[in-house]
């Protein structure tokens, strides 16, 4: 037993804190892109309202639920109780774990590689338990399941955002009236996602706000009466508000210009630029009014059919056509296509898009004439409808801001779990297993995390967001709650997970789902490299 606040120890209590505030920081940069990297992918939010919004919601987090440090990262994985009488090699042992996982995430976010940190966290405090005790200083089952983890967390997650993004598609996204069945959707998907987030933060919540002592009946009550309420409140406040806001958005200052006869959209509208622009949900007539399909156009089958108003002319060129050659169809240069009263045009889609997205012949020819790789023209044909795209944008932020919160009552332990053994060692002069930590600690392990993130942390959101699939407001929906189901019932099963793991894993199964061709498997082979070497490196 050691000397209680002996001052000969104090170096290592600063080091530390120091230490310590890097590794919250490297965090930051890197983990926080679980969180909001899906929402700057589908363009939802930019990075420097993620970063925003991350930082008000990690912060809260980390206070509010962070006292809970994990029992696996601080006592699970090494016996601890192999350190009495020799405190100061605990103590020496805790500032080498933050400073080996501190290093290894820096490195691993300086290459955009999203890793673990929790299993950094693991493989440093296993790294000094060898080198102190041996084989025998180390729980060796526990660090068995973390092995499991590594492929049951990424398969799980991506096989449970798989699926509820094949419901959800087959269920609103290729409908007509998409919009419509997601708006009514609305207050369901809001219930489900306040109830799975009330639930996480009230089960075996934070004892210093007294979640703890609340009983399960309790939890479920709170749960679902939460998700209850919100969807009342969506769906008498909410979605009205959204319908008038989205259609404003997408039909307001930019809707559709009529195509009037010598209007300058029509003298320099091509043949091509008209085909690719249509959208099959909605047209305006020359008064400026909008149709829907069921007033003024037919789609059956594989045919677009646009209705344009009468006395128009529109400029068509053929100088879409390979090597300048001009279609067979197709008007000579500057010649004007003639529109009578009611007359349609017709263009058959199925050889340019196909249900499922991915490419067919036609795509692949076009990615040839442009010089394009397969993988940039399938990236080119993964969008969202506009206006269900922007429903599930509203839910995606809801997702990942109560992501972000999980996370930084979670991983703020990663940063701080070894600081606070350093810490109740140097302040009692012994070992002990349970403390009561000090809030301002929290604040300290949070307040790194958010300044990590706004330095650093949008090379690694960028990763996650953009660079391993695209990602639109419905998947990265999926995305969010697949992995947040997969993390919260592994972490209620004590299993020791990684939501870095589990997020990666559904990025690249939902863009399996979608086409084969969207995936980058090289980068992703390179993420899988970094996992592997994360424990090994950082011990």
């Amino acid at each position: 037993m050691l000397e209680p606040k002996d001052p000969d120890l104090l170096w290592i209590v600063i080091v530390g804190f120091i230490v310590a505030f890097v590794l919250a920081f490297g965090i930051g940069a890197n983990d926080v892109a679980n969180s909001f990297g899906t929402s700057v992918g589908a363009k939802v939010l930019t990075l420097r309202q993620a970063c925003i919004i991350a930082t008000i919601f990690e912060l809260s987090g980390a206070v509010l639920i962070g006292a809970r440090v994990s029992d696996t990262v601080r006592k699970g994985i090494i016996d601890i109780n192999s350190f009495n009488g020799t405190e100061e090699l605990a103590m020496i042992g805790s500032l080498s774990a933050l400073s080996g996982t501190g290093i290894w995430l820096i490195v691993a976010t300086f290459f955009n590689l999203p890793v673990s940190g929790t299993h950094s966290v693991v493989g440093a405090t296993m790294g000094y338990a060898l080198v102190a005790h041996g084989l025998a200083g180390v729980k060796w089952k526990t660090f068995g399941l973390i092995a499991a983890s590594w492929v049951i967390s990424p398969l799980l997650s991506g096989l449970s955002s798989s699926i509820i993004f094949v419901l959800i598609r087959h269920f609103i996204l290729s409908k007509i009236n998409a919009f419509d069945i997601g708006l009514k959707s609305l207050p369901l998907f809001y219930a489900i996602t306040i109830a799975i987030n009330f639930f996480s933060v009230f089960y075996k919540g934070s004892h210093v706000l007294g979640f703890d002592r609340i009983p399960l009946y309790g939890v479920l009550i709170l749960s679902v009466g939460g998700g209850i309420l919100s969807a009342i409140i969506v769906l008498f406040v909410v979605s009205p508000y959204l319908k008038k806001k989205i259609l404003r958005e997408v039909y307001g200052d930019e809707r559709e210009t009529t195509l009037s006869a010598g209007s300058p959209a029509a003298a320099h509208f091509s043949k091509s630029t008209l085909i690719k622009s249509i959208e099959p949900e909605v047209f305006t007539d020359e008064q400026g009014s909008r149709k829907f399909p069921e007033e003024s156009s037919q789609c059956e089958d594989d045919t677009v059919t646009l209705t344009l108003p009468s006395e128009c002319s529109v400029s068509t060129q053929a100088q879409d056509t390979p090597n300048n050659e001009q279609a067979p169809d197709t008007p000579s240069d500057e010649q004007n296509l003639s529109c009578s009263p009611s007359s349609e045009m017709q263009c058959d889609t199925k050889e340019l898009i196909q249900e499922n997205g991915g490419l067919n012949e036609a795509h692949k020819e076009r990615a040839r004439s442009r010089g394009m790789s397969l993988l940039m023209e399938a990236r080119m044909q993964v969008t969202d409808e506009p206006k269900t795209g922007r429903l599930f944008a509203f839910l995606q932020i809801l997702t990942a801001s109560f992501g972000a919160f999980a996370h930084g009552g979670n991983d703020v332990s990663n940063a701080i779990g070894p600081l606070i053994s350093l810490w109740v060692i140097y302040w009692s002069g012994m070992i002990q297993e349970k403390v009561q930590i000090p809030i301002w600690i929290l604040v300290f392990g949070g307040v790194g995390i958010c300044i990590g993130l706004f330095v650093w942390g949008r090379r690694v959101i960028k990763t996650v967001g953009e660079d391993l699939t695209p990602i639109t407001p419905s998947s990265g929906f999926v995305i969010e709650i697949g992995s947040a189901l997969t993390v919260l019932c592994a972490s209620n099963l004590g299993i020791p997970i990684s939501t870095t793991h589990c997020k990666v894993g559904s990025v690249v199964m939902v863009g399996r789902v979608r086409s084969k061709e969207v995936v980058d498997w090289s980068l992703f082979r390179n993420v899988i490299l970094a996992w592997v070497i994360t424990m090994p490196f950082a011990g």
